[in-house]
């Protein structure tokens, strides 16, 4: 004997055993889940909330920090790119006159002159060369040397004119062979670059300067005048330079680097919120007796379909 009239009706008036069972189980999970989901409302699973989204903005933040430094590498390749090909311009355009007295330095180029292309006219100080040790080129360890060329107003700018080996027969630190600079007037033309951070002293040793970092500040207060706040890298000079000297490798900075970090860091900000969610909702689940071997009420709440005789 069938009792279909337990059943609720289905198409064509008759019963559908699958839509009796999953009907009341169905509005009872929606109702379990909206009530568990108030654990979320404690102070611990608050608490959780407040720790993810304190990590995900700090993550954002990083993730922005390296997005600012990838644009401002972006734009110092383009000036390097954009310098190999425009017209020098005068001196003073990009590297404005020290004003202070002897031993000062001007103040520093702006972000949007640093290397791009100047001409200068001047004298060289050959009693004051700088003699910057460290300095690799094609793998080898050696110097860059820097002149102070002294201009018709008084002042100077160290003109960076090219990397050389140390002495022959000695470690990387002796003192090389400086080919002696052009004597009378000179004009130079090569790329602005900025004062490099960082510490270190410089010392007088054997009648030249040597030191690890061009720290112009540091520099010019050796000096008996007034020095430009960035430095000249040598392109091309009027009389010509020395054969000894090897120019001084223009590099691209890693911008793409950078770029990554940026993902990585959104990356993670979303991971943590979707973690946080995650783990929530198998809380929730679990406490509904969804993910786990079922109740007698889960199996109370099914109804019985009797069996047919």
């Amino acid at each position: 004997m069938e009792f279909r009239g337990l059943l609720p009706p289905g198409p064509g008036g008759r019963g559908t055993p699958g839509t009796a069972r999953r009907g009341p189980v169905a509005r009872l999970t929606r109702v379990a889940l909206a009530n568990v989901y108030r654990f979320l409302l404690t102070p611990r699973w608050l608490g959780y909330l407040a720790l993810t989204l304190v990590a995900a903005a700090v993550m954002v933040f990083l993730g922005n920090w390296q997005l600012d430094r990838y644009r401002g590498r972006t734009e110092v390749n383009e000036r390097i790119d954009a310098g190999s090909t425009m017209r020098p311009a005068p001196l003073r355009d990009a590297l404005p006159a020290p004003t202070g007295g002897p031993g000062t330095a001007g103040p520093a180029p702006a972000d949007r002159v640093t290397w791009t292309k100047v001409t200068a006219t001047g004298r060289y100080d050959t009693a004051n060369v700088v003699l910057v040790r460290g300095r690799t080129a094609d793998r080898d360890v050696g110097f860059e040397v820097l002149t102070p060329l002294v201009l018709a107003d008084g002042t100077a700018v160290l003109v960076d004119r090219g990397w050389i080996p140390p002495a022959p027969g000695g470690g990387a630190t002796v003192q090389p062979q400086v080919p002696a600079a052009p004597t009378g007037e000179v004009t130079v033309t090569g790329r602005v670059v900025a004062s490099e951070s960082g510490g270190g002293t410089v010392d007088r040793r054997a009648g030249k300067l040597e030191t690890r970092r061009i720290s112009i500040p540091r520099l010019a207060r050796q000096l008996p005048y007034p020095v430009a706040g960035g430095y000249v890298l040598l392109d091309q000079q009027t009389p010509a330079a020395d054969p000894a000297f090897q120019a001084v490798p223009i590099g691209h900075t890693n911008n793409w680097q950078n770029f990554g970090y940026v993902v990585q860091w959104w990356l993670f900000a979303g991971m943590s919120l979707v973690g946080y969610g995650w783990v929530a909702r198998r809380e929730a689940r679990r406490m509904a007796g969804l993910d786990g071997p079922r109740t007698p009420t889960d199996r109370a709440a099914e109804p019985v379909s009797p069996a047919t005789t």
